[in-house]
């Protein structure tokens, strides 16, 4: 049985598809769903003066982000809730799946190939790689 599962949701198209995926499961009434959105380091770490205003689109994005999660929590029928945390991606779905004792990882592919997969890296398959429990990857349609 599915105690807790991890869905880790990047903001793109693909995550209404990875909710898809979670809703096939047959989920008992004692399954714990956290949805996550991590922020990679390179988004978190821009440097931005404290004396000034921060750039609304920085702020917009992390409040679509959050509201994104919202609706999805929303339309689940067991308990969940909500992480955004900031750091490398793979390493922080990880991280949490670490903490919460997760039973199962859902995450997105963003179907990247050749020397572009080689560059950007595939967070998907680092995490399928390290991670201590079962992953099922959605890959996009």
């Amino acid at each position: 049985m599915l105690k807790t599962i991890l869905v880790a949701l990047d903001g793109s198209e693909t995550a209404t598809q990875v909710i898809q995926a979670l809703d096939d499961l047959v989920l008992s009434p004692e399954t714990r769903v956290i949805l996550c959105h991590v922020f990679s380091t390179a988004e978190s770490e821009i440097d931005l003066p404290a004396d000034r205003p921060q750039p609304q689109s920085l702020r917009f994005s992390a409040f679509q982000i959050e509201q994104q999660l919202q609706s999805f929590q929303e339309q689940l029928s067991v308990k969940s809730q909500i992480e955004i945390v900031a750091g490398n991606p793979a390493e922080e779905i990880i991280r949490l799946a670490n903490i919460y004792k997760a039973d199962l990882i859902i995450i997105g592919s963003r179907g990247l190939t050749g020397m572009t997969r080689i560059v950007l890296g595939s967070v998907s398959s680092q995490v399928v790689e390290e991670a201590a429990c079962s992953v099922l990857v959605v890959k996009p349609n």
